[in-house]
């Protein structure tokens, strides 16, 4: 379960990577409280907010696949992680004082999405430079397993310190210390330990290039279809419980963060279950995704708040299950000269979808109540995953027939 922790530049990685998430969710937990707090409890407000941080993946993801091709990937994340520290920063800063209003939420959510364009396609190629293929998706389960188990820690911690500290300021300035840990695990690695590809000649038509390779391999366009429906509504699912445990249920602060625990607790314990498998195979994938709209569904109808708390766990186990299986998946079925130009596409499906699913399902559950938006996001996630399978099939066949008309 925990071999790729073998690799000192990757046990390094690992443990930075610990301390900054626990930041992040700590973060993401004040940032959804401070903008109900700024908006007297508006789900559409909420909703804008995600869907700023996630609109520049949709809408420049690719272009930052390029990037990580095209440049040593090391030097990107040390200089991506200072900058949202700095973000981090400054909105403590704001908040401290009392000067936050939610257009400055709202900026500072649109440049995370900015950074994260480059970060995240090129944090997920430079983990098979710290282990290899044989261990990667052992790495992957292992970084979800470290990703939801700052999950567990983070939300709770934040309801805990909002309530304590008196306010959400102090939450941003400490998630702004905690991206030390993961910039000082770059800047101390064994540089001659990695396996660094070979950066790819700057040229025209690169993107294009990226596109036709995934449009080619059926083994990676199918997950990356899959991943397109199912997170267009999975990414929204934490504004989801903040709406569902405030509006619905009546619940304050600590009580939100213990919801979104009892979240991260499923999804650890499937990031877990994903680092005994050798193999996820493409049956772990479509369990993943059906069962991630079913219990979307079975909470949406949860009559009391111990029973939603329950219900949390599985749909965290189903969610975590989905996303593993897509990401190994695609990085083994990729080349080195292509990974990085991939994971651009797979990272812009896996978060573009949110500007779409956060304001869709923020509307529903303002028009028809936060329990009708969560049914319907459950029941759209399981149109999607039949959509996906019929339009890979469509897809292929007609790269097929294109292939031998060529030839």
């Amino acid at each position: 379960m925990f071999r790729s922790l073998r690799v000192r530049n990757y046990r390094m990685f690992a443990a930075g990577g610990a301390v900054s998430n626990v930041g992040t969710w700590l973060q993401r937990t004040a940032q959804d409280w401070l903008v109900l707090d700024l908006t007297h409890g508006s789900a559409s407000a909420l909703g804008t907010a995600t869907a700023l941080q996630f609109l520049p993946m949709l809408l420049f993801g690719m272009f930052g696949g390029v990037l990580a091709d095209r440049y040593p990937k090391r030097p990107i994340l040390i200089t991506a992680q200072t900058l949202m520290a700095g973000l981090a920063l400054t909105i403590g800063i704001l908040t401290m004082t009392g000067s936050a209003q939610v257009w400055h939420v709202y900026v500072m959510a649109f440049l995370l999405g900015m950074i994260s364009c480059v970060e995240v396609p090129t944090r997920q190629a430079f983990v098979v430079e710290m282990v290899g293929r044989t261990d990667l998706p052992n790495a992957i389960a292992l970084n979800s397993s470290i990703f939801n188990l700052a999950r567990v820690v983070g939300p709770a911690l934040a309801g805990v310190l909002i309530y304590v500290l008196g306010g959400t300021g102090p939450i941003f300035l400490i998630n702004a210390l905690t991206f030390g840990g993961v910039i000082s695990s770059l800047v101390f690695m064994r540089k001659s330990e990695l396996n660094e590809s070979e950066p790819v000649p700057r040229a025209k038509g690169q993107l294009r290039e990226g596109l036709k390779y995934v449009l080619q391999h059926e083994e990676i366009l199918m997950p990356v279809l899959l991943i397109a429906f199912v997170s267009m509504f999975s990414q929204s699912f934490s504004m989801s419980i903040a709406l569902m445990a405030r509006e619905v249920f009546g619940a304050g602060a600590s009580s939100f963060g213990l919801a979104s625990s009892m979240f991260a607790v499923g999804a650890l314990a499937g990031a877990l279950l994903a680092a005994r498998r050798a193999r996820l195979t493409r049956k772990v994938l479509f369990a993943g995704a059906i069962g991630f709209g079913l219990f979307q569904i079975a909470t949406a109808v949860a009559p009391f708040y111990p029973i939603y708390l329950l219900l949390l766990v599985p749909t965290g186990i189903a969610l975590i299950t989905i996303n593993t299986a897509a990401n190994s998946s695609v990085q083994i079925a990729t080349s080195p000269d292509m990974r990085g130009r991939v994971m651009g596409i797979y990272m812009l499906v896996f978060t573009g979808g949110a500007p779409l699913g956060a304001p869709l399902i923020g509307w529903l559950s303002e028009l028809g109540g936060p329990r009708m938006g969560v049914l319907l996001s459950g029941v759209l996630v399981l149109v999607g995953t039949g959509l996906a399978v019929l339009m890979t099939r469509l897809i292929t066949a007609r790269v097929g027939r294109s292939a031998l008309a060529v030839a």
